[in-house]
């Protein structure tokens, strides 16, 4: 029996794994081969993908890479699934936004910015492994410091936290479009 190629063995180990794989961790599982190699296996296995137009993708997500279905095909591929999928509430996303934005950040400080209580969201957070405890601040009282995670990361689909969006982006968001104004067409009876 002929081994199998570096591709279909990087593939493999992405498709069983539970989460995204870095490229350390890869060079970790195939010690057999140069970690040149393995990365350029990634690029070929992404760009066939997207070449086949294939009903997944290789994305590298959270420090690593993963196998994803295509954005495009969730219409279809939610049918499958009964359960509802995952929302938040609006003072859950104003936590996350606080502790993603201001990480390593305190309890006190997510409070004072929000101006309200938020222990139950916070606990909500943890329990979703989307936030955790990174320690305690060196000041009086010695607080909890919460950062993001790595679930945080594959939830919003980001590579690293730089790519959430900068402050100019989300106002951006605001602004109202400049149409081109179109003449009025003669109506035809």
């Amino acid at each position: 029996m002929q081994s199998p190629s570096l591709k279909a063995t990087v593939e493999g180990l992405l498709f069983v794994s539970d989460g995204p794989t870095s490229l350390d961790r890869l060079a970790e599982l195939l010690p057999e081969y140069d970690r040149a190699a393995i990365r350029i296996s990634l690029q070929e296995l992404r760009d066939g993908y997207e070449e086949r137009g294939s009903g997944f993708t290789l994305v590298e997500v959270a420090g690593g890479w993963q196998l994803r279905s295509r954005p495009e095909l969730t219409p279809y591929l939610s049918r499958m699934f009964k359960g509802r999928p995952v929302r938040f509430t609006q003072s859950a996303l104003e936590t996350l936004a606080i502790v993603a934005y201001r990480q390593p950040v305190t309890r006190q400080e997510i409070e004072y910015l929000r101006g309200v209580d938020t222990g139950a969201v916070l606990k909500s957070l943890l329990e979703k492994r989307l936030i955790k405890i990174l320690g305690k601040k060196e000041i009086p009282g010695r607080p909890l410091i919460y950062g993001t995670t790595r679930e945080f990361l594959e939830v919003f689909n980001l590579k690293d936290i730089k790519g959430l969006p900068t402050l100019r982006e989300i106002q951006s968001l605001d602004e109202i479009p400049v149409y081109e104004v179109q003449e009025e067409l003669p109506l035809v009876i």
